[in-house]
């Protein structure tokens, strides 16, 4: 990369506030009080993101006399709810190649349970007046070598004989261009159906007051500091108070669970993004982006990107960084080195847009585990459940998850507990140094692979075969 080239990219991140965007509003709501005292309710639910609030609004729904308490350590919407992309998948399986390579007999029944829980969000959303942003516009998998392009039309016919291209269509070099113009686009694979984009700090806080208004009672900076079983309950204690639960339901996904024996199933991945000034008119024409749609590309080292409600270009992915340790630490979720690396990205795909700039500039953690998608199970003799490993793609499958949680700790047989991928749970991360040692090997190897043409190493094809992996 030449110097001059450096410069003229990093210049466009000059003003960049490193903050992430859609927590920066000045429509931000007030947190609720921190809990100072007793509690007691009949279900418990820690952690105020999706999964948390998730599960507290549908418990009521089921049950509207059921007493709720939903416990925040910080404010509602702060971690990796309110810092994503706002790409919100059908997918429940972190996306449809992961799905069929692991559960093939589930695969149907899993995508429709994944369009179902689209499908109910969206309901949700108008039901509950959820402001959102919420567009469900389908996304593209854009190839930008050729062995991507041939990959991507492989795995089409794929899908076809499989019987799940449906609502799916490929699309050569002139007709993914047509869609969005980027000289760097190869093809793509176009789902119309299966994502939507949203604000997703707003999908946190609206989910936070239709909540409360079904008669939640939420306490924000408010952290759970232990579980214990008390009784025929659970009792957690926090900083200046307690709550006996008669359940409790677990969404802390990349913090330390309170059930200790789930914590070496996730490892900390640091994303990061960027957000460009708003587009005038004539820019978005020259991208000729006008369908809105969500767009990813197809290496190993991949990119996600996507238009706000403000015209706005959200950049983000491509580095995946570990901390040595597992450690979830504020100073990681700014990179500068990242920003730079990225802005370059964003005008290699986008030279028409040399000259926008940067707004904001922002990363924080993603729970990631050895499968790439969630994971489910009890404690306390099913007092207690949890949901976690989502992997970057929960905006949408943590609702599924919630629903999972309250199935479980009502110790009923659903189709949602019956499927193998509830059931059954992934392979731990091993303790350092070699989790940090397998992880910097994926790393180099699957940038290696970008590099070749996509030709995966020993390493590689090795951790295929165990069903093992490493992503964002």
């Amino acid at each position: 990369m030449a110097p001059s080239a450096m410069s003229r990219w990093t210049k466009a991140l000059s003003e960049a506030r490193p903050v992430p965007y859609w927590l920066d509003d000045p429509g931000r709501p007030h947190p609720e009080p921190a809990l100072t005292g007793a509690e007691t309710c009949d279900l418990l639910v820690v952690g105020g993101g999706y999964s948390g609030l998730w599960t507290a609004l549908i418990a009521k729904e089921r049950e509207p006399r059921r007493d709720v308490v939903l416990l925040e350590g910080r404010e509602v919407g702060w971690a990796a709810s309110g810092r994503n992309g706002g790409f919100c998948a059908a997918s429940l399986t972190h996306g449809l190649p992961n799905g069929l390579a692991r559960w093939p007999k589930e695969i149907h029944k899993l995508q429709e349970l994944g369009a179902r829980n689209l499908d109910e969000i969206e309901k949700a959303i108008a039901r509950h007046d959820l402001d959102c942003d919420f567009e469900r516009t389908g996304e593209i998998d854009v190839a930008t070598e050729p062995y991507q392009a041939r990959e991507l039309r492989d795995w089409y016919e794929e899908m076809e004989r499989e019987g799940l291209a449906d609502g799916v269509e490929f699309l050569d070099t002139e007709a993914v261009r047509e869609q969005v113009a980027s000289p760097t686009f190869q093809a793509g694979l176009h789902d119309r159906r299966g994502v939507a984009m949203l604000n997703p700090a707003k999908l946190a806080w609206n989910l936070k007051r239709a909540c409360v208004r079904l008669g939640v009672r939420v306490y924000e900076h408010t952290p759970a500091l232990t579980l214990k079983p008390y009784g025929a309950g659970m009792a957690v204690r926090t900083p200046y108070g307690s709550v006996r639960a008669r359940k409790v339901a677990l969404g802390t996904n990349i913090f330390p669970n309170l059930v200790k024996r789930v914590r070496a199933y996730t490892v900390p991945v640091y994303d990061y993004a960027l957000m460009t000034e708003p587009l005038s008119a004539d820019q978005l024409a020259s991208i000729g982006w006008k369908n809105r749609q969500g767009l990813g590309d197809s290496a190993n080292q991949f990119h996600y990107f996507r238009l706000s409600a403000d015209n706005r270009i959200l950049w983000g992915g491509y580095d995946a960084i570990y901390p040595y340790g597992g450690r979830v630490r504020a100073e990681y979720d700014d990179r500068p080195e990242t920003y730079a690396k990225l802005a370059g990205h964003f005008f290699t795909c986008f030279p028409q847009l040399e000259g926008v700039g940067f707004t904001h500039a922002w990363g924080g953690a993603i729970d990631t585990c050895s499968r790439f998608s969630a994971f489910y199970g009890t404690a306390h003799n099913g007092r207690t459940a949890y949901a976690a490993g989502y992997t970057g793609l929960g905006v949408g499958a943590t609702r599924f998850g919630a629903e999972v949680m309250l199935d479980l700790l009502a110790g009923a047989t659903t189709e949602r507990t019956s499927l193998e991928m509830v059931r059954r749970k992934p392979l731990p991360f091993p303790p350092e140094p070699f989790a940090w040692t397998g992880i910097a090997l994926t790393k180099w190897s699957l940038a290696r692979a970008d590099a070749h043409g996509g030709r995966r190493n020993l390493w590689l094809r090795t951790m295929d075969r165990l069903g093992l992996g490493f992503d964002s």
